[in-house]
């Protein structure tokens, strides 16, 4: 039976999401429900277009000679884990064409359950590159801000640690939520304690999404949050060790 992926968009010249020039697709549904998510038009896991890899993947073919040596496909969405089936399907068959492949997750759907572990076992061979968000290092703090619990999200990371898959971790900076300097210690220790870490970024809040939360009728909670400044930024820089993992 063929397998398909429900897709929100795709986007042909990513610059942002992985290493080089990538062509990112943007799967479809969400558990988390993070306050200052940009994207809430890809929560709902029936909406989207269904498509298969193929598609998707000769559509990447057509802007690879942009790719350069590190460029290739980047999967995000949404939560990609959510469709891991198609996921799988999709990188077995990227694979076959030669392309690098990258995962940007939030980690939520993770399980040391099967049969989703051995799928994401399959998965860790097939992927280059795991992009992953720390949202918040508290549990109750990270339930407050998503909706749900980060025991797993964490569980996973230690899995790829262990596992030696390469990681990119990025965190969101939002004043009065995600800017509390112990609260980034913390962080900056439990990724030093991480074996596999190659960047650490920092990104700045932003509320350009907001509208989107308007138009599906979702009170948007930050409407009166500024971004961080520059000096806070830096300090969350310093307190995550991003400069340890530049390279």
């Amino acid at each position: 039976m063929m397998i398909t992926g429900r897709v929100h968009s795709t986007e042909s010249f990513g610059s942002v999401d992985g290493p080089g020039v990538r062509f990112v697709i943007f799967l479809q549904g969400c558990r988390l429900r993070c306050r200052y998510c940009h994207n809430p038009d890809t929560w709902d896991t029936a909406g989207g277009e269904e498509l298969t890899a193929r598609q998707l993947l000769d559509s990447a073919e057509r802007y690879r000679g942009y790719w350069g040596r590190e460029g290739g496909i980047t999967v995000s969405g949404g939560e990609p884990l959510l469709q891991i089936d198609f996921l799988l399907d999709l990188f077995r068959n990227a694979k076959l064409r030669g392309m690098n492949t990258c995962v940007d997750t939030a980690g939520q759907p993770f399980s040391r359950e099967e049969p989703f572990l051995s799928k994401f076992r399959e998965l860790c061979r097939l992927t280059d590159l795991f992009i992953v968000d720390i949202k918040h290092i508290d549990p109750r703090r990270h339930v407050s801000l998503t909706g749900r619990d980060n025991g797993n999200i964490l569980t996973m990371l230690r899995f790829l640690s262990d596992n030696g898959n390469p990681v990119w971790i990025r965190h969101v900076l939002v004043p009065g939520l995600t800017d509390d300097d112990d609260f980034l210690r913390r962080t900056g220790e439990f990724i030093a304690s991480l074996r596999n870490v190659q960047r650490v970024e920092v990104l700045p809040y932003h509320s350009f999404g907001a509208y989107k939360w308007e138009k599906l009728g979702i009170p948007y909670s930050l409407a009166e949050t500024l971004p961080p400044s520059s000096d806070r930024v830096e300090n969350a820089r310093k307190l995550l060790g991003c400069g340890n993992y530049e390279r």
